[in-house]
């Protein structure tokens, strides 16, 4: 119950993640437990918390998700394009045009869950053997069947060559700590980016003053051009100016 309370609000805002309500409860724990020794040998309370958070936190990205269309992590990134490709748009008239999809979905999280209980508790010991096979054959099978069902959409060759061009792009953004959320989100954003540009080029007569004019687009210009290059400001500004106030 103390992960949940954790993970739900935090899943549940815009900016929200599992990464912080999943510490949180894992500190909460280690702090409310009689045995602090425990923790770090696998105590029950540590890892049954952070993994109440995680799930509280997975069923909260449906506020973000539905009220405002906002993803914030990739299965609901994967959402939002099912929603586009059905011609859905999450939005607060969601809930007035589409109030069986919202309540459907509602539902689905009680019966996700019930589920996973039935499935868990009788077959937790065969998920368990599970990581005892070797990662190059669970690596070969999931490119196996991933593969299938690339290529049984069109039946195209192209799309297999498509697959294994993102694959490397995703290894290599693994292998280099690239988060993948923010390649998933653009992808979807994209074109609804350049429609609404199109809209305002049209509205503007095709001057550039409807997309840079007024104070309003300057701000967010502004935010985004820091956004984007303070990585090279703490590198090359922040961090030789700290290093010689320490040595001064």
């Amino acid at each position: 119950m103390r992960g949940t309370a954790y993970g739900f609000p935090f899943g549940a805002v815009p900016a929200g993640g599992a990464e912080i309500p999943t510490f949180l409860s894992y500190v909460t724990e280690k702090k409310l437990t009689k045995h602090p020794e425990e923790f770090g040998r696998g105590a029950i309370e540590g890892v049954a918390g952070p993994e109440a958070a995680n799930n509280a936190s997975a069923a909260g990205t449906l506020v973000p998700l539905l009220a405002i269309g906002l993803p914030t992590n990739a299965t609901a990134a994967v959402m939002l394009a099912a929603f586009r490709q059905y011609g859905i748009q999450p939005g607060p008239l969601l809930f007035e045009r589409e109030s069986a999809l919202v309540w459907t979905l509602i539902a689905s999280l009680f019966v996700g869950n019930l589920l996973l209980l039935v499935l868990n508790l009788p077959l937790a010991p065969a998920w368990a053997r599970l990581l005892r096979i070797p990662r190059p054959y669970l690596y070969a099978g999931i490119l196996f069947f991933a593969s299938m069902g690339a290529y049984a959409v069109n039946s195209q060759p192209f799309d297999l060559f498509l697959l294994l061009a993102l694959g490397l792009l995703g290894f290599g953004m693994r292998r280099f700590g690239l988060p993948i959320l923010p390649l998933i989100v653009g992808v979807i954003l994209g074109p609804l980016a350049e429609l609404q540009g199109r809209r305002a080029l049209q509205l503007s007569g095709g001057e550039l003053h409807g997309l840079i004019g007024g104070w309003v687009s300057w701000v967010i210009y502004a935010v985004i051009l820091v956004v984007l290059l303070w990585p090279l400001i703490g590198r090359f500004v922040v961090r030789p100016l700290r290093g010689r106030l320490v040595t001064g």
